[in-house]
C-alpha cells in the first residue's frame, strides 16, 4: 500500500477512534473554555492596570508586552497539555485498550515538566516571528509567514515525542523532523483528507449563519438570532471534532512511524514498514 492509501486509511481510522471514544472530545472543549477564560483574564487585567488605554502604542507600554507574553505562554501550554491528553487516549485505543478522560489527564500530567518547557519554547518562537513581522515590509512578512509554516511542519510530532520518548524541547524538534521525513506522504494525505472532510462538514453551519442573517430581516430578530445560534453551535461542534481527530491522526502517524503498525484495535489498519530509529 502506497503513502496515499495509508494516509487516507489513517484519516478514516482517526474518525473511527473519535466515534468509539467520544470522551476524547472532552479535551478540546476544556481547552477552549480555559483559553477563553485566560483571554478574559488578560483583557480584564489590561483594563484594570490601564494597559488597554495605551495598547495602541505598545512600544511605550511594557505592561502590554508582559500581559501579552504571559497570555501567549499560558494559551500555548493549555493547547499542548490537552493535545497530549488526546494523543495519549488515542494511543491507548490503538494499542487495544479502552481509554478514559482520567487516562489522558494522567499521561499529560506525568509529562507536565516537558510540556511546560515546550510551551515556553513554542511561545517564544511564536513571539519572535510575530515581532519580526511587525517590523518588516510586505516581503519580510511573507518570508516570516513561510518560516512560521515551516516551524509548524517541523514540530508536527513534538508532542508524542515529548510524552513517549521523553526528550527535551530541542531534542524533540530534531526527532519530530526525523519522523516527518519518513512519513511526509502519509501526513500530507492525512491532513489534506481531514481538512476536506471537515471543510465540507462545516458548510451547513455557514449556510445557517447566512440564513440567520436573512431571517433577522425576513422573519424577525428572534427567529434570525435563533438560527444564527444554531449555526454557531454546529460550527463549534465541528471545530471540537476536527481538533480531536487531528490529534488522533498525529498519534496514528507517530505510532506507524515508530513501530510500523497503526492499530491493534481496528482490523485492516495494520500497515508494516521498517522501524524508524
Amino acid at each position: 500500500m502506497g503513502k496515499i492509501g495509508r494516509g487516507w486509511d489513517m484519516t478514516k481510522m482517526s474518525l473511527r477512534v473519535i466515534r468509539k471514544d467520544k470522551e476524547i472530545l472532552v479535551f478540546p472543549v476544556i481547552s477552549g473554555i480555559m483559553t477563553i477564560l485566560i483571554l478574559a483574564s488578560f483583557i480584564g487585567g489590561m483594563f484594570l492596570t490601564g494597559g488597554l488605554s495605551t495598547a495602541e502604542d505598545p512600544a511605550s507600554n511594557w505592561i502590554f508586552y508582559v500581559f501579552f507574553a504571559v497570555f501567549y505562554f499560558v494559551s500555548f501550554f493549555i493547547t499542548i497539555f490537552f493535545n497530549a491528553c488526546m494523543i495519549g487516549c488515542a494511543t491507548i485505543r490503538m494499542n487495544g485498550g479502552d481509554p478514559t478522560v482520567r487516562d489522558g489527564l494522567r499521561i499529560a500530567s506525568q509529562n507536565i515538566g516537558r510540556i511546560l518547557l515546550w510551551a515556553l519554547v513554542a511561545a517564544t518562537v511564536g513571539l519572535i516571528i510575530r515581532a519580526i513581522q511587525e517590523r518588516v515590509g510586505f516581503i519580510g512578512k511573507l518570508i516570516m509567514g513561510f518560516v512560521g509554516i515551516a516551524w509548524t511542519i517541523v514540530t508536527y510530532f513534538v508532542v508524542p515525542v515529548l510524552i513517549y520518548e521523553q526528550l527535551g524541547p530541542w531534542g524533540a524538534v530534531k526527532r519530530s523532523a526525523s519522523i516527518l521525513k519518513n512519513t511526509w506522504g502519509e501526513a500530507l494525505v492525512g491532513n489534506l483528507g481531514m481538512g476536506i472532510i471537515f471543510a465540507l462538514a462545516a458548510i451547513p453551519g455557514v449556510l445557517l449563519m447566512f440564513l440567520g442573517v436573512y431571517g433577522v430581516i425576513a422573519w424577525g430578530v428572534a427567529i434570525g438570532v435563533a438560527i444564527i445560534v444554531i449555526g454557531i453551535v454546529y460550527l463549534v461542534a465541528i471545530a471540537v471534532i476536527s481538533t480531536a481527530a487531528e490529534a488522533v491522526l498525529v498519534a496514528a502517524l507517530y505510532r506507524f512511524a515508530t513501530t510500523g503498525k497503526v492499530s491493534e484495535e481496528f482490523q485492516g489498519f495494520s500497515f508494516q514498514q521498517p522501524f524508524v530509529k
